[in-house]
């Protein structure tokens, strides 16, 4: 039997001819594509301003940079969570605060939150973990209380409804979005931040190219004197998207909520069929509130037959593939000596880490595909 990858991207014929069209436009890097991209994604999710990027570690390192975090400050995250949450807060010189999660939906514990926040806190960035996200009336509470920008890490969360609206549209600071080869839509590698800030998005935009002070499309398309000319005004980066990119992901968004449907529908069919075994299914979203279903992720309790560890070689001996989301970041070496973090610290986390793994869960997989990872499962934990 052939191997079951954890994951694929669905690239069909549209998104490969709108990528042929740019490729025989002669415009390849940012331009009229990355530009249409931001506004339908923009429309898309009810946000007033967007800045497509290369990747959604850039769009963190944008929203940070133009929300003012320098040396001494400090950004309160979950320790569960990719190393990008954290490391362009580091970029930065300043430091990152993690906090353990909630044992349910490993989403950050807003009540450790509280008693992790100091007089150099300066922003909040809670993770959307899974597609599932952060509870706004919660999270923004907590944000009031503490006087804190918020910064979402939606990298798993789009497109998911919290508390009847779509993330990236509740007017926090800065909502930051993946589209990664993994993620719900794809532009192979990229990002877009959403911002009801236009100052915020201008800033994004000068610092994602160089600090130049044009836009590097109007510079070559404007035929007015001197349109060659541009200022530095600041040591920016190179974060921009190309239209190469931005023609996939103007694809793909219009296959966001069919995507969407696929994956909810294998993540009810792993519900069913993993009913029974000895293992703890992800959380389902409240009243009012969606999940992306981005990773399906399962622990597997102390009582179980069989480790986790066991679980998941007996699933790759059968070709079955599998992934975790996440190592946190208190174990990881930089984090854990830089900033003396012990497991202790984080017993929540520190204890889901030894018994939770991810799922295949894409849209390419078919029902027979995910039967067969749950006949696998029962085959290795229930009989």
């Amino acid at each position: 039997m052939s191997n079951l990858p954890f994951a694929l991207p669905d690239i069909g014929e549209a998104e490969i001819a709108a990528v042929v069209e740019v490729l025989r436009s002669g415009w390849l890097t940012t331009g009229p594509g990355a530009l249409a991209f931001e506004t339908e994604f923009g429309d898309f999710v009810k946000a007033r301003n967007s800045v497509a990027v290369n990747s959604a570690t850039s769009g963190l390192h944008l929203a940070y940079e133009a929300l003012g975090v320098g040396p001494g400050d400090q950004v309160i995250m979950p320790t569960w969570t990719f190393t990008a949450t954290a490391e362009a807060v580091r970029y930065l010189g300043a430091d990152p605060v993690f906090v353990d999660v909630d044992p349910h939906t490993y989403l950050m514990d807003l009540s450790a939150a509280d008693a992790a926040v100091t007089d150099r806190a300066s922003i909040v960035a809670p993770v959307h973990f899974a597609g599932l996200p952060v509870p706004d009336g919660a999270l923004s509470a907590f944000a009031d209380r503490h006087d804190l920008a918020v910064v979402e890490d939606a990298a798993h969360s789009f497109p998911t409804l919290n508390e009847g609206r779509l993330v990236g549209s509740h007017g926090h600071a800065a909502t930051v979005f993946s589209f990664y080869a993994t993620k719900t839509i794809t532009t192979g590698e990229g990002g877009m931040v959403v911002t009801p800030d236009p100052d915020l998005a201008a800033r994004m935009r000068t610092m994602r190219l160089h600090g130049i002070s044009r836009d590097i499309f109007n510079r070559y398309t404007d035929v007015s004197q001197r349109s060659w000319f541009y200022e530095v005004v600041a040591p920016g980066y190179k974060y921009n998207m190309t239209d190469v990119a931005a023609a996939l992901g103007r694809v793909q968004l219009t296959r966001a909520y069919e995507f969407l449907e696929r994956r909810t529908a294998i993540a009810a069919r792993y519900d069913a069929g993993l009913a029974g075994l000895p293992l703890t299914l992800p959380a389902r979203a409240p009243e009012g509130s969606g999940h992306a279903w981005h990773l399906y992720v399962v622990s597997v309790p102390s009582e179980a037959p069989r480790s986790r560890d066991q679980v998941v070689d007996a699933l790759t001996e059968k070709g079955i593939g599998t992934s975790l989301h996440f190592i946190p970041l208190h174990l990881q070496p930089y984090w854990r000596d830089t900033y003396s973090l012990v497991p202790e610290m984080f017993p929540v986390a520190s204890d889901l880490y030894e018994r939770t793994f991810s799922l295949p869960i894409y849209t390419r997989m078919t029902d027979a595909d995910v039967d067969r990872v749950i006949e696998a499962l029962w085959t290795v934990l229930g009989r």
